[in-house]
């Protein structure tokens, strides 16, 4: 569906218009056109590709969805996919915008996401000194919006890992935490996907050769491009982080069935010291003199409980039980 259809003038609004305007407004001097849909289909799209001479790769990759985030150069206009990562409830959910970016036309297409860009347009609205620079401003806007977004994520991601690390050495939870651990390694993983290809892609709009469109607007890409390095920063050192903890508590696990084994082997050695005693006497010979005492029972089994009890007590000293 059309959000939006807005032209501007010299970085001020002129008015919203009707789809079937936006190629008699393209021929207007120092004018350009920002339109934004959300999951259009193929008709909308293909009205679009119509009105801004759109390339046909562009547009079945932004019909598809699902696309890796880059950003790709047709002629003398750009093609951009950028990731938009929410979390919900500790869930993330992965959409997209598509941006189609001309010398005097911005189309955003988002897809599967319930992020907004109102607030964008809206910035930049009120710096008309910057939206002067035209499209390429507004796909800094744009490109900037969905990375800062992604810094809640990771504040989120790094909570969740304290909390996991915090139960970790808790016994009776090391199968829980190893399951959590892989389901915030998984995430952890779904967000550097987003981040690492546009890392590469963004590098491409500042210094040296750069599009043209982008020419006017090369130091705000390389403020995107920092903020892109931070958070990949901080996703590798989520990563290590969740590595560790799922080694250290895999040897919690080896610790834990460790002292089982001790604690196994201190009462088969008890048991097997009173099973000599009962076998040693429950032979039958005929010269086994304490068969024919009075006590000769109470004593064996005094003596095996004795026995038996100086073990129990040396291995409760060493820790076994």
């Amino acid at each position: 569906m059309l959000v939006n259809c807005v032209a501007y003038q010299e970085g001020k609004k002129l008015s919203d218009i009707p789809v079937e305007r936006i190629g008699e407004v393209l021929k207007t001097p120092a004018t350009f056109v920002w339109v934004a849909m959300r999951d259009p289909d193929h008709a909308e799209l293909e009205a679009m590709r119509l009105q801004f001479g759109l390339h046909e790769l562009a547009v079945e990759d932004a019909l598809r969805g699902h696309q890796r985030p880059k950003i790709e150069e047709y002629g003398d206009s750009l093609f951009a996919i950028i990731q938009l990562v929410d979390i919900d409830g500790g869930e993330l959910s992965v959409g997209e915008v598509a941006v189609f970016v001309g010398p005097n036309y911005v189309l955003s297409v988002r897809s599967r996401s319930k992020q907004t860009f109102l607030g964008v347009r809206d910035r930049c609205e009120r710096e008309p000194h910057l939206l002067k620079q035209g499209a390429s401003f507004v796909l800094y806007a744009l490109m900037d919006a969905a990375v800062d977004r992604y810094f809640p994520v990771v504040d989120a991601l790094e909570s969740e890992l304290e909390a996991i690390e915090d139960g970790i050495f808790e016994k009776g939870g090391q199968r829980a935490n190893i399951e959590r651990l892989y389901a915030l390694k998984r995430k952890v993983m779904c967000l550097r996907h987003a981040v690492v290809p546009l890392i590469e892609g963004v590098s491409k709009l500042y210094g040296g050769r750069v599009p043209a469109v982008c020419t006017h607007s090369q130091e705000y890409f390389r403020d995107v491009y920092d903020h892109l390095l931070r958070i990949n920063a901080s996703i590798d050192d989520l990563r290590d982080t969740a590595t560790t903890a799922m080694q250290v508590n895999l040897s919690m696990v080896t610790i834990e069935e460790s002292e089982v084994n001790k604690r196994l082997a201190a009462w088969a050695g008890i048991f097997a010291v009173a099973t000599a005693f009962a076998g040693i006497w429950g032979m039958n010979f005929k010269n086994m003199p304490e068969l024919d005492w009075d006590y000769g029972y109470p004593a064996a089994l005094v003596t095996i409980a004795v026995a038996c009890g100086l073990l129990y007590r040396r291995f409760k000293k060493t820790g076994w039980l």
